[in-house]
């Protein structure tokens, strides 16, 4: 048991590092499923599916849903869908991006989601995303990933802004933010950016650099901590902690199963920012990817989809607030995750959680089977509450909802912390949610 809950938390590490941005997340979860025997469809051609198939499909180069179509046609026995988000806050590089100023090369950012901005300052920042380029008649889109100390938000030294202390940091976005890049007789950005292109393929002049969608990253490798290894340090594990789990509980729960299921994980870009766009959760593509595979092994049953949503269950795996000992008053008495102690279960009156009483018993029957004991989340009465893919989705598919995490704390800093106690747990919990009845 220790072996594999070690295996798996080194496994999330290495996800996670190897997944800077959604685009290369995406990458890295074909990869991985390509490896599982998973085969890649296009949403433009026509789909032919048979029981046994698995799949997986690309919308708009953020988000995946990978499936294995079930023994039983999904009109029978429908859906086990697990959602999660490729997304995190972060600082993006704008169109125009050079700002030089006082002898120094800057670049112009863009806050985005719920950045908690001053832990991006004094870090070793590199730059990783997609590039648009001019191809023939035509364009092409290419990963990139510099994968070195690039920039660096310095903080203002202490003799200049006393008051900090006291009075806290103040940052704006717009005049605080931009990272040092070079000093003020460099080349442009597009010109660097061009060279790192070359060094990965072939050549590319600045004129065929046609649009770019790049992001701040931390440099430093996750990992471990604490006295016995209790902590787990990195990036964007809200939510690729998710991400993985998911995709690891598909290809744990193996070949087949007991309940002729259709299993399916989805992982959405544009979470952070309200899921509205083709590849959210608020736009087609979980709604398209289900519709398509009823249809297919459907029979022509004009039905089947009806008939499969209301067999089908989603798990929304997004990240839980653990309670912080430092400040305990910010939790609900009563509803105070621990870090370590298992998954949590999240619910909130007003929808901002898709859970319910049914949906929350259902994910409890799947912990009790697994020896798993589940948390509980509720936010203060008096403070607003976040949000997850769980009720877009519920609302886009009409699909019966639970929304659940692992307990984290720092969320939306550059670096996170959750618990290495339970990885492994979550991914049981989905295991059992793939294979059950």
């Amino acid at each position: 048991m220790l072996r594999r809950m070690t295996e798996r938390v080194d496994d999330l590490l290495r996800f996670i590092d190897r997944s800077p941005t959604p685009y290369h997340a995406v990458a890295e979860s074909a990869s991985r499923l390509e490896a599982a025997g998973y085969r890649r469809l296009d949403e433009g051609d026509a789909w032919s599916l048979a029981a046994g198939d698995r799949c997986y499909v690309v919308r708009a180069g953020g988000s995946i849903a990978a499936f294995e179509v079930g023994s039983a046609a999904p009109a029978e026995a429908g859906f086990r869908v697990v959602g999660a988000h490729t997304d995190s806050p972060n600082l993006r590089i704008k169109p125009a991006a050079d700002v030089r100023a006082h002898g120094y090369h800057q670049l112009a950012v863009e806050p985005y989601g719920g950045v908690l901005l001053h832990t991006w300052l004094d870090r070793d920042l590199s730059l990783a995303g997609r590039v648009t380029l001019r191809s023939g008649s035509g364009s092409e889109t290419r990963l990139v990933d510099f994968a070195r100390p690039l920039l660096r938000v310095p903080n203002l030294a202490i003799h200049l802004y006393r008051e900090i202390n006291s009075e806290g940091l103040k940052l704006n976005a717009q005049r605080h933010l931009a990272p040092l890049l070079g000093l003020g007789d460099d080349a442009a950005f597009v010109d660097l950016l061009c060279a790192e292109l070359g060094r990965e393929g072939a050549m590319v002049e600045r004129d065929d650099v046609l649009a770019w969608d790049l992001m701040a990253y931390d440099t430093q490798p996750s990992t471990v901590s604490g006295a016995n290894d209790e902590f787990i340090h990195a990036p964007r594990l809200d939510n690729l902690a998710s991400s993985h789990a998911g995709l690891a509980a598909l290809e744990a729960a193996g070949a087949g199963g007991t309940a002729g299921a259709t299993r399916v994980v989805v992982l959405y870009d544009h979470e952070e920012v309200g899921s509205r766009s083709t590849q959210g959760a608020g736009g087609t593509f979980l709604a398209d990817t289900l519709s398509r595979i009823a249809a297919s092994v459907g029979d022509g049953d004009g039905q089947a989809l009806a008939r499969a949503i209301s067999r089908s269950w989603l798990i929304s795996a997004d990240m839980a607030h653990a309670v912080h000992p430092n400040y305990a008053d910010r939790h609900e008495p009563g509803h105070r995750p621990k870090i370590g102690q298992g998954p949590v279960i999240k619910t909130n009156a007003n929808q901002a959680y898709a859970t319910d009483a049914e949906s929350a018993g259902f994910f409890a029957a799947l912990c009790a089977q697994v020896d798993v004991t589940p948390q509980n989340f509720v936010t203060r009465s008096d403070l607003g509450c976040g949000s997850t893919i769980g009720p877009i989705s519920a609302a886009r598919v009409g699909i019966r909802t639970v929304d659940v995490g692992n307990p984290m704390l720092s969320m939306h800093s550059i670096r996170e912390m959750a618990g290495s106690a339970d990885v492994s747990p979550m991914i049981d919990v989905l295991v059992e949610f793939f294979r059950g009845d």
